[in-house]
């Protein structure tokens, strides 16, 4: 089929940017082998940005780069042929959802304020309404308030450990006996804690169980697995402060991700949105324990998130004593700078997304988990494509502001 959009020569001859862009969009969903579609890729995506540089019509260079249904609004207001009818209903729908969001805010900015004045949380990023932006990526329909809210409070627990591990765990000791009391799970342990981790220690354990007894109280029944989730992000964390501590330094890219993938914690993103979901009482356990087992689909979400956080946050993290990055080990595997790092690296991110589209099509899992999982990438490519948009969130401030804060006018 995609022959027929091929000269003699294997290229495409059309100028129109319309049509480029939904050959694109298809050949994306490519798998391992398919070369057509990879000439295709490789083709549209030079095509496209040498039209855009030239011609390119500022519509269509905004439907390039849309990311949210906003913009789709936006772009069809704009247009010479318009669906008056189905555009009002897309305009009440995000602004009903809009409410629904911004409800969902308020009862989280309660929670989150509630653990600042108990914790000096003074070295963590303070991103609540970026996060539950991020977790809108995999559950943005208005039926799954709950677990929205869910998963961004173990987000946030998992962002917050994240910080700690890298900016307030100072030595290997500490680490060491933050992440045993974590796997311990009993504050009785912080008897002969330090002073300055204890509050922050019974934070933790605090939220978590209480986040395990409301799940069990909506008839949940893997509400067990969040602390589980907790436990596992800890470890992931303090295995990494033991790589630092030694500056170790991978001798290949596959090596640094056999450890690192999985303290990109999109493994535990979507085991945690996989038990919300319908709050766990149709969920079964053999895809709980399948997701556990960090199985292709997982990697290549890992990857996704892993690479591109590496990619763009690596020069402002190397200024301070901190792990290795993909791209440190990319420099050092094949020698050379970090901008040729970085693009092999992008390519690593494109064979994550096609292990990602054959798990996906092999379709051994309940399909509502698939599309989670999908949707956990696509947010982590939209964080990490052009920024850390979460870091500095400054990058994202407009598409947040038109999230929760402006309407569509009717």
């Amino acid at each position: 089929v995609f022959e027929k959009f091929r000269d003699k020569q294997g290229n495409i001859s059309s100028d129109d940017v319309s049509c480029l862009l939904m050959l694109y969009d298809a050949a994306n969903m490519r798998t391992h082998g398919e070369e057509i579609l990879d000439d295709m890729i490789t083709f549209n995506k030079s095509r496209l940005q040498s039209l855009m540089l030239k011609n390119l019509e500022p519509e269509l260079a905004e439907e390039v780069e849309r990311v949210e249904a906003r913009r789709y609004i936006s772009s069809y207001e704009k247009k010479v042929v318009q669906y008056g009818t189905i555009l009002e209903f897309a305009k009440l729908d995000y602004n009903i959802l809009q409410t629904i969001y911004c409800d969902e805010l308020k009862e989280l900015t309660v929670w989150w304020k509630d653990l600042h004045s108990r914790n000096d949380l003074s070295f963590a990023r303070d991103r609540m309404v970026e996060m539950h932006f991020w977790t809108l990526g995999a559950l943005y329909e208005p039926y799954y308030s709950y677990p929205r809210t869910i998963v961004t409070k173990f987000t946030l627990l998992a962002s917050l450990l994240d910080d700690f591990y890298d900016n307030y765990c100072c030595t290997t000791e500490e680490s060491t006996i933050f992440t045993t009391a974590i796997e311990r799970w009993d504050e009785r342990t912080t008897e002969e804690f330090p002073a300055h981790l204890k509050p922050l220690l019974i934070s933790i354990l605090d939220t978590t169980n209480k986040i395990e007894e409301e799940l069990k109280l909506q008839k949940n029944r893997h509400a067990e697995v969040v602390k589980k989730l907790v436990i596992c992000t800890a470890k992931f964390y303090h295995a990494e402060v033991n790589w630092r501590d030694e500056y170790y330094v991978p001798t290949t890219v596959d090596e640094h991700l056999q450890k690192s993938l999985r303290s990109s914690v999109c493994m535990q993103i979507i085991i945690a949105v996989l038990i919300s979901l319908r709050y766990g009482t149709t969920t079964r356990e053999e895809d709980v324990n399948w997701a556990f087992s960090f199985p292709k689909l997982m990697r290549g979400v890992s990857a996704v998130g892993r690479v591109g956080n590496d990619i763009m946050s690596h020069e402002r993290e190397q200024a301070s004593e901190h792990v290795v990055s993909t791209v440190q080990t990319c420099m050092k595997q094949y020698g050379v700078t970090a901008e040729q790092a970085n693009e092999k690296l992008k390519v690593v991110i494109e064979e994550a997304w096609m292990d990602i589209v054959e798990e996906y099509l092999n379709q051994k899992r309940p399909m509502e988990f698939l599309e989670k999982s999908v949707d956990v990438a696509r947010t982590m490519d939209f964080f990490y494509k052009r920024d850390d948009a979460y870091t500095l969130s400054l990058s994202i401030k407009d598409t947040i502001t038109s999230m929760y804060v402006n309407p569509c006018d009717l």
